[in-house]
């Protein structure tokens, strides 16, 4: 496989994860705008799940995005989705990135997969907080920024940009319920830990928010791409294949999840590590405060979409690490997922007691 030269964003395609261009340059070069040239490719290697790979055909620039190999979840790792999103969002949404075309023949590459617009920017990572994240006034911004960000997409109208029958936002938070309790269940090993008393919990006390806007999914730190001379202005938000409508508070406890500060759990960071405990972030009680005001949401039940996403992370945390222990992916940071998965756990239950004070959020 022919690669382009080195991107501070890329690394050498894995040996297991290459594409077979003999079938996807041809295909590429009849559907793309200005599709001229010798196809070469590098990947994007932080993900987890979705293969995410950069291509040049010429001088021009694409991303290509596929599912992971192995056995993938029902509805999960959605390119169909994620392409009709992006090729209509950008129009209202400047952070999202263009999707140029989608294809759903799986002899093309051995899946399906879409092609977007690439955005130039870097990705804040624990890994490279040292060199981005050592102002305090610079990491002030960053968490104002993903706050601001998530709140401004809440805002988009879903009818505005051709997406307002996209999923369906009634019993979407039962919905989720159900549905991340069954992959569990379908991804367990005989060591994951016993969640059958959060799943009770999270039943009996699950919030009804009647409002509805569109739902990212996966809206965190790693999934921002930022200016790298100006981390705490975004350049794009990324991972865009579980967007639906539904409950926005689904978002702000996942981003509440990844969200570290001082004072934590030490497990609580090893199962979520993005640095946002550097001096200068907001803790999780401001930013939640933050996007209230921004929005006018009533947030009285977000400790609970806190627990569930917390839960839902060890859901997708698990089945990474069933497909890394059945031998269907062979990257060694899977190997530790087992761990992150129990101290996830750990983690949701704790908030729901409510036993420490880094479990509360407001009052």
């Amino acid at each position: 496989m022919a690669v382009v030269p080195d991107d501070p964003e890329t690394i050498d395609v894995r040996s297991d994860e290459a594409l077979d261009l003999t079938r996807l340059e041809p295909w590429l070069c009849t559907r793309l705008p200005g599709a001229v040239g010798d196809l070469t490719v590098r990947q994007f290697g932080g993900g987890h799940a979705n293969l995410t790979y950069l291509l040049r055909l010429g001088a021009t620039e694409y991303v290509l995005r596929r599912p992971p190999h192995g056995t993938i979840a029902p509805s999960a790792h959605d390119m169909a989705r994620e392409h009709r999103v992006l090729a209509r969002l950008w129009q209202v949404f400047p952070l999202a990135p263009r999707s140029f075309v989608h294809c759903a023949d799986p002899s093309v590459i051995g899946a399906e997969f879409h092609v977007m617009e690439r955005r130039h920017g870097i990705v804040v990572r624990e890994a490279n907080a040292d060199r981005y994240l050592t102002d305090p006034a610079v990491c002030g911004r960053v968490g104002a920024m993903l706050v601001d960000v998530l709140a401004d997409f809440h805002k988009v109208p879903p009818d505005a940009v051709g997406l307002g029958d996209l999923g369906r936002p009634e019993g979407f938070i039962e919905r989720q319920l159900a549905g991340w309790e069954k992959r569990w269940q379908a991804a367990r090993d005989d060591d994951a830990p016993d969640v059958s008393s959060l799943i009770t919990w999270l039943g009996s006390t699950r919030p009804d928010n009647p409002v509805h806007t569109l739902v990212h999914n996966d809206y965190k730190l790693d999934n921002v791409l930022v200016d790298a001379s100006d981390p705490g202005r975004a350049v794009a938000v990324l991972d865009w294949d579980m967007c639906t409508r539904g409950d926005p508070f689904a978002d702000v406890g996942t981003l509440l999840n990844y969200w570290k500060e001082i004072g934590d759990p030490e497990d609580w960071g090893t199962a979520t590590a993005l640095p946002s405990d550097r001096p200068g972030f907001p803790g999780r009680r401001l930013s939640v405060e933050r996007y209230l005001a921004r929005t006018g949401f009533d947030g009285r039940a977000i400790g609970w979409y806190w627990c569930f996403a917390t839960f839902r992370t060890a859901v997708i945390l698990q089945q990474i690490y069933i497909r890394w222990l059945k031998g269907e992916t062979q990257d060694a940071r899977f190997g530790t997922f087992g761990q992150r998965v129990q101290a996830l756990v750990r983690k949701a239950e704790t908030i729901a007691e409510g036993t420490l004070p880094q479990a509360r959020l407001l009052g």
